[in-house]
């Protein structure tokens, strides 16, 4: 069998949440048990949304969920500092006409600095973010895949097709019946295999630290509006 390659994350930071978790938990029944043997000498396909597999994997969630917490820190710091910033342009809005052009004029060059320190902290959490992400990702998915295959081969496929919705290109499966989807028993075929705990649940979902914030221009007539 071909590795199937490895796409973009957005998916996985959703799944990697929970989200979706309780439709997969009810298809559990159905999906665990291996769909019926073809018939002699036919070609025994099987369908796999491989990232949904990695992340829903116990080991997946908790990765994901040690790497939210990681960069809770920042999130703050970026919160405190929009925070600081949104309080400083209330205070030149409620200033009015009271203050000297110099003054507003220092005013605005203030929060302008740290609009822009605001971007760049916000694009660097992101990057670090994104990049440990991948990792994290790609580490497991590594191991996955290894279920993937014995599975595979243990149930008699001859072909597995990932399912994993791309925005880089078109469906590689345009439809599949149920029965061939064996998602959600390699998730359970990886738990058993790592011994690895169902971990607590949790809420929201994994992102980057924050999103960056667009610097707008200050002019000396106006000061900017909330």
């Amino acid at each position: 069998m071909k590795r199937v390659m490895l796409g973009s994350l957005p998916l996985v930071c959703l799944l990697a949440s929970g989200i979706g978790a309780s439709a997969f938990a009810q298809s559990a029944a159905g999906a665990a048990a291996a769909p019926s043997p073809a018939s002699a000498g036919a070609t025994k396909v099987a369908v796999i949304n491989f990232q949904a597999a990695v992340a829903q994997t116990n080991e997946g969630q908790r990765n994901f969920g040690e790497l939210q917490k990681k960069f809770d820190p920042k999130r703050a710091q970026l919160k405190s500092l929009q925070d600081e910033i949104d309080s400083l342009k209330k205070q030149l809005q409620a200033s009015g006409d009271k203050l000297s052009d110099a003054e507003r004029q220092t005013r605005l060059k203030t929060i302008d600095e740290k609009e822009k320190a605001y971007q760049r902290t916000g694009e660097d959490a992101t990057n670090d973010f994104q990049q440990e992400m991948q990792t994290t990702y790609g580490q497991l998915a590594e191991k996955v895949f290894g279920t993937v295959q014995s599975y595979a081969e243990q149930n008699g496929f001859t072909v597995v097709l990932d399912s994993t919705p791309s925005q880089q290109q078109a469906p590689t499966v345009l439809w599949a019946s149920k029965g061939t989807d064996i998602t959600v028993a390699v998730v359970q075929a990886y738990n058993a295999k790592s011994g690895i705990p169902a971990p607590a649940a949790t809420s929201g979902v994994p992102s980057a630290p924050a999103p960056t914030r667009t610097t707008t221009p200050h002019t000396t007539t106006a000061p900017p509006k909330q």
